[in-house]
């Protein structure tokens, strides 16, 4: 006996910082205009070795009032992020218990920063800098540190599962609202650069000097970006936005390496089709996909595999990491609210594939989206994905629902 789908789990307008832009509007003009102003080439996080990053030129707020172990420009770019959506989460959580308020945020970095000026202090200086503390580098930092802000009582703790972090922080979320132990989640990702990552990437000989070309024959590399994208999740329909849900979602682990993916992609194919599963949809719903497309070799082979055998060939796809950089720990939330966006533009225009248009013949042909390409017929779904060291693999499903 099938069991009834449960109430829909609605996803309320993101607040995105990245290098597309500092809110909704500017990053949806950014992606449908295929041109980002916060990518650039510099040596800021590689002395001497100059590479295309994603930035985030924004003014963050002053730390200072935050406890020191909170004060991080991680933080800062979290708070930032949650000011565009404060007013909103202050309405929904109107009459809430506290203990009914849950904080699930991913991340890499936390306070990588912060620990990378100290350890150069302690190494010129013999001490610790004035007003640092170790655990400004705990993962679990921005959670706490929003719960503090939210006066949330409820689950408060970070998912550190490298690329696909804010996903799983997304899945996470709603699975607790889910089970009846959360009634509003503020949930996503935040990221920011550290020399430390940078070099990390670059010992593995995976960055890019130039702009990233996913998915094409002549791709050197991902381009590492910033930025931080945060939803509100709740039971309760938002009366002045489109109504989007998250539908479905999928997780698998095939433990095929610490840093290289399954080459198959059987562990991205098992995600996305519990991801379907979930939503109770066949492939051939899917209006687009957002892919992760980090124009790394392995990535690309594996998850042009994984899709081919997914979907129809004429579902349109692509990757916008061109346009943000790989944000690492926050990619999957802004992915996601990428495809919040798309689902929300009435124009039905599609986020394209910014790339130089050369496939690589060794990997099966996808649809990318061309600039100006616009979906056949209104989105109802959309899917983004998240793929990431150690054989993590993350779907998520987003479905604009009939206006009330």
């Amino acid at each position: 006996m099938k069991s009834e789908p449960s109430p829909p789990i609605h996803l309320h307008p993101p607040a995105i910082l990245c290098a597309a832009g500092d809110d909704p509007v500017s990053v949806r003009e950014a992606l449908f205009s295929g041109n980002s102003r916060g990518m650039r080439t510099t040596d800021a996080y590689s002395p001497g070795r100059p590479l295309r990053l994603g930035i985030v030129d924004v003014a963050l707020p002053d730390v200072g009032t935050l406890p020191t172990a909170q004060r991080s420009r991680n933080n800062a770019l979290a708070l930032a992020a949650f000011s565009r959506i404060e007013a909103r989460y202050r309405k929904l959580a109107a009459g809430l218990p506290a203990s009914r308020i849950a904080v699930v945020i991913g991340t890499s970095t936390s306070g990588m920063f912060e620990a990378e000026n100290a350890m150069g202090h302690f190494v010129a200086q013999g001490s610790w800098p004035r007003g640092f503390h170790f655990l400004q580098q705990e993962l679990g930092s921005p959670a706490l540190m929003l719960a503090g802000q939210l006066g949330a009582a409820g689950p408060a703790y970070a998912v550190s599962t490298a690329c696909t972090s804010s996903a799983k922080a997304l899945i996470a979320a709603a699975r607790l609202i889910d089970a009846g132990m959360a009634d509003l989640a503020l949930a996503g990702g935040v990221d920011t650069l550290t020399r430390f990552t940078v070099a990390g990437f670059s010992a593995l000989e995976a960055v890019s000097p130039e702009p990233c070309l996913p998915f094409s024959k002549n791709r050197k590399g991902i381009n590492i970006g910033e930025g931080a994208a945060l939803f509100l999740l709740s039971r309760e329909r938002p009366g002045d936005a489109p109504p989007i849900r998250i539908a479905g979602w999928g997780e698998s682990s095939d433990g095929h390496h610490i840093s290289a993916p399954e080459p198959t992609g059987a562990g991205a194919k098992l995600a996305i089709e519990a991801a379907l599963a979930r939503a109770r949809i066949g492939a051939d719903a899917i209006g687009y996909v957002n892919l992760h497309g980090t124009a790394t070799r392995q990535n690309d082979a594996m998850e042009s595999r994984a899709m081919a055998a997914c979907f129809p060939a004429a579902v349109p796809m692509s990757s916008t990491k061109p346009l943000t950089g790989h944000t690492l720990g926050a990619a999957g939330a802004l992915e996601a609210a990428i495809c919040w966006l798309a689902l929300a533009d009435d124009d039905r225009r599609l986020p394209p594939q910014i790339w130089d248009g050369e496939p690589d013949p060794d990997d099966p042909p996808l649809h990318l989206a061309a600039p100006g390409e616009r979906a056949a017929v209104p989105l109802k779904y959309a899917l983004s994905t998240s793929f990431a060291f150690g054989g993590s693999n993350t779907a998520l499903i987003l479905e604009r629902m009939a206006s009330a």
